[in-house]
């Protein structure tokens, strides 16, 4: 995926948003999705691209927006929403029901221009339409990748397929996670136990459990993130998930925040949460970042909140199990891997005109 094209298109989709936040479906289509299948490498001029495509459903006939095809069959329905709106459940559910009716759309996308969110069937027979990532508009500049997954050169390659048999393996970890957490917890705890005297002065099945936590954590990360081949960072989070004040203290991180050339500020410490932390404070402080991020809790993709004035998030139970209190009674969700905090320090820089630059231990 070409990154410069992507950053092009994130910066005119957003400038257009700004200009007109309230943009209907057929606005939003023109100007923010069109764009969109051309950069993933679908001509829209010719007739791989199906607008207004027909579906044969039990009740009648109804139209998809887009459908993207190889040959004449349809391997990729897009369903658009009104840039004013949000994506919800029944958006969600409108284009599974658009997918079950075609044997050969294995792929699905429905967004409103700043939301996304990336439907698959799977290859595992079951052809159950499974919600495979969600991501923002803002995140495509430091993931690019992420758009590779519906390229059509990846779609015609099959590499599409591998990477959501990845993804579904990482679910399927996910869950067995959660539904064995105390088993493998207290395995985890014999071990340790096995491994070092039970009298050392420190809560092993309370660290056992906390390391689980992570791990679901960094699997969930990494399930998000994937679309191509991990970088070496990527790798060490997932084989290796923090556990809060244990194994977040591997050397100095610091960040500085910066105003295009210019250093304004840098934060040191030996743990990643209390630097991410001071620069937060820093922007909230320094640069009014909450009327930036405001109404919150400040939740940038679907459900976990980031920032809140109490440390829980509304529609994400395992959010907030670590965090940080910010200054002025705001509250900071740090139960996230390395590469993840970093990605929200330089998303809330953003938001106040500054850039944020990584050194040391990160």
């Amino acid at each position: 995926m070409d990154e410069q094209a992507v950053r092009e298109f994130v910066d005119e989709a957003q400038s257009l948003l700004e200009a007109s936040p309230q943009m209907d479906e057929e606005a939003t289509k023109f100007r923010l999705v069109v764009p969109f299948i051309e950069l993933l490498g679908w001509d829209t001029r010719s007739t791989e691209v199906e607008p207004e495509h027909t579906v044969r459903m039990a009740t009648g006939k109804t139209k998809v927006d887009f459908a993207l095809l190889l040959g004449d069959t349809p391997v990729v329905f897009i369903e658009a929403k009104p840039a004013r709106s949000t994506l919800d459940e029944d958006s969600v559910e409108q284009l599974r029901s658009y997918m079950r009716q075609e044997l050969e759309v294995d792929w699905g996308v429905v967004t409103n221009g700043k939301s996304f969110e990336v439907l698959t069937k799977g290859n595992d027979g079951r052809q159950e339409e499974i919600s495979l990532i969600q991501f923002e508009l803002d995140d495509l500049k430091e993931r690019p990748e992420l758009l590779e997954i519906l390229s059509k050169e990846y779609i015609q390659s099959g590499k599409s397929d591998e990477i959501a048999t990845q993804i579904a393996q990482a679910g399927e970890a996910i869950l067995h996670l959660q539904e064995n957490k105390e088993r493998v917890a207290k395995g985890l705890n014999d071990v340790l136990l096995d491994e070092i005297s039970a009298s050392v002065p420190l809560d092993t099945e309370a660290q056992a459990t906390e390391f689980v936590d992570d791990l679901i954590s960094a699997l969930e990360e990494q399930r998000r993130a994937i679309g191509t081949t991990p970088s070496p960072e990527d790798e060490e989070e997932v084989s290796t998930p923090e556990i809060e004040e244990a194994q977040d203290t591997s050397g100095e991180y610091v960040i500085k925040i910066q105003d295009g050339e210019t250093t304004l500020t840098i934060f040191a410490d030996d743990n990643q949460s209390d630097v991410m932390a001071d620069a937060m404070n820093y922007l909230i402080e320094s640069h009014n970042l909450i009327s930036k991020i405001e109404p919150l809790p400040y939740i940038p993709g679907r459900e976990k909140a980031i920032i809140n004035n109490e440390p829980a998030s509304p529609h994400d139970e395992q959010a907030m199990r670590a965090f940080r209190e910010l200054i002025q009674g705001y509250y900071l969700d740090t139960n996230m891997g390395k590469k993840t905090k970093k990605r929200h320090v330089r998303r809330v820089a953003d938001k106040c005109g500054l850039n944020a630059k990584f050194e040391g231990g990160w």
